[in-house]
């Protein structure tokens, strides 16, 4: 897998803080870096906020950067592509740049959405 098999749409299922806390979904759009000819830019949309990512993928792991402000990283998205999903799944870690009860670190499964190829 490289960097334009990670270009188009994502469905990102964030798991809950604790086991019975109900979990989190993010949509992430990524395409073409303008500037890093093996990466990736787009946005993440959680909650209602857009927040922007780049970064890429190496030997099937993930390695995602989001800031919210455009400038500071404010979480990272670490993973690994599913072996036999054919480079539509990873499952990884989302990592708070400042955690928080309410915002700590998370598991998550990024799932690319049909018709995005």
């Amino acid at each position: 897998m490289d960097h334009q098999h990670l270009q188009g749409r994502w469905l990102a299922q964030l798991q809950g803080a604790a086991p019975d806390a109900p979990g989190a979904t993010a949509t992430l759009q990524l395409g073409p870096h303008p500037e890093l000819a093996q990466s990736v830019r787009g946005t993440v949309q959680r909650d209602g906020a857009t927040a922007q990512v780049s970064g890429d993928v190496d030997g099937g792991d993930l390695m995602l950067e989001e800031s919210i402000n455009g400038t500071n990283i404010s979480a990272t998205w670490t993973g690994q592509v599913v072996d036999g999903s054919c480079g539509k799944e990873i499952r990884g870690t989302w990592n708070n740049a400042n955690p928080t009860p309410s915002a700590p670190s998370a598991p998550f499964v990024l799932r690319k959405q049909v018709g995005w190829q």
